[in-house]
């Protein structure tokens, strides 16, 4: 063979290599793809495998890595914000961007501080005090400070920021102003109630949802009252009662009110019709997550103490999707996307919203808490310090 022919064999044989290699990538590619899909498909969590992959370089992590440092307080309060963490106790409000760098952060003074999130923002409160706080990922939106004789209840956030905010009124028994979501330090609506303790608002739509507490032949029940934000009635336009249970939350779930007592959990809709409920069947509520993308996380007691119950998950219908049987001690259940996170004393299990076992970390160190996030991983909170946990 002459050298000419040699030389070409040589250069055809380079040509060829580098289009087989990226042949074999793509098939690769393709193959990894047509899984993810298949399991995305199956149950949902293929795209949350493929979203940890792509933002954090990875999709599985033993341990976690410590993210978030934070001062040690024994009422400190945590939520998430997307990837910012907000740290509440009964001295400072703190805000944390994703790579753990203090955003934003203030002094406060709380007796009993409580924390609420939605539409990406978070409500710093003061249980019978007189300060409030909004905060989003980039730092402080709204400060309020009440009068000491109308101190605050509660607060919540709807999931487009919507503010609502019950106090104790003078005159009164209650009342829940309404800030929309340009939060302006005026109240858009404000209801203010003559008849019936208010418990808590909810902004549902165009409506605010009202829990009231009563008595009925000698028994306390709960009412809900929905009020037109446009108008400025008495009277509500629907209403409903949740007998033999003092309401612990309200919240939404595809467009419809989702109301936790002590007794049974309740759903109903827009137009205050009740449309499902779960009861606890003689079960000790011992907690609960609303923030599951389309069902509601209970965390139920045989007894009054000890760790005997089931953890369940109930749809937007007041149906059952999942339940297990507990027998550890939990410290925390948390809820986001399609999963929740339970917080056991030597170990952290995530599951499914039919809470079948998704992921388990054996050993969680000093963690007291944790949270969940949408796409699978988990914030693990200690005194001082937050970890990750990618499943």
């Amino acid at each position: 063979m002459s050298e000419k022919r040699l030389v070409k064999f040589k250069k055809e044989g380079e040509k060829r290599r580098p289009i087989r290699g990226f042949l074999s990538f793509a098939l690769m590619l393709a193959a990894v793809l047509l899984v993810v899909l298949f399991a995305a498909y199956r149950d949902g969590t293929g795209f949350d495998i493929l979203r940890r992959y792509l933002h954090y370089g990875r999709s599985e992590q033993v341990g976690g890595a410590t993210v978030y440092r934070y001062e040690s307080a024994s009422k400190n309060r945590f939520a998430l914000l997307g990837e910012s963490l907000v740290v509440l106790s009964d001295a400072s409000l703190s805000l944390y961007d994703s790579a753990g760098e203090e955003v934003f952060s203030t002094p406060v003074t709380m007796a009993a501080p409580a924390l609420a999130s939605g539409g990406g923002r978070a409500v710093a409160y003061d249980v019978g005090g007189t300060a409030l706080y909004v905060v989003d990922a980039s730092g402080l939106l709204l400060e309020l400070t009440a009068d000491e004789e109308e101190p605050y209840i509660s607060a919540t956030l709807n999931k487009n920021g919507e503010l609502a905010v019950t106090a104790q009124k003078r005159g009164y028994k209650g009342s829940v102003k309404v800030y929309g979501r340009t939060l302006g330090t005026d109240p858009s609506f404000e209801f203010k109630s003559s008849k019936r303790f208010v418990l808590d608002g909810y902004v549902l739509g165009n409506d605010l949802a009202v829990v009231t507490l009563g008595q009925e032949n000698g028994v306390f029940v709960s009412s809900v009252g929905l009020y037109d934000l446009s108008k400025s009635a008495e009277e509500p336009a629907a209403s409903y009662n949740i007998s033999g249970g003092l309401v612990a939350a309200i919240g939404e779930r595809e467009g419809r009110l989702v109301t936790v007592s002590d007794s049974v959990l309740t759903c109903a809709s827009a137009s205050g019709e009740v449309q499902g409920s779960y009861a606890y069947s003689g079960s000790y509520l011992r907690g609960y997550d609303l923030g599951g993308a389309g069902f509601t996380a209970l965390l139920l007691n045989r007894y009054r103490s000890g760790s005997v119950g089931r953890l369940v998950t109930v749809d937007e219908h007041g149906e059952e999707l999942g339940s297990l049987d507990i027998r550890d001690e939990v410290l925390s259940i948390s809820a986001s996307g399609r999963y929740v996170a339970v917080l056991y004393a030597d170990r952290l299990s995530v599951y499914n919203q039919d809470l079948q076992t998704y992921a388990t970390l054996q050993g969680t160190g000093d963690a007291r808490s944790a949270l969940m996030r949408s796409d699978g991983s988990v914030l693990l909170l200690s005194a001082g310090s937050a970890s990750l946990f990618l499943p």
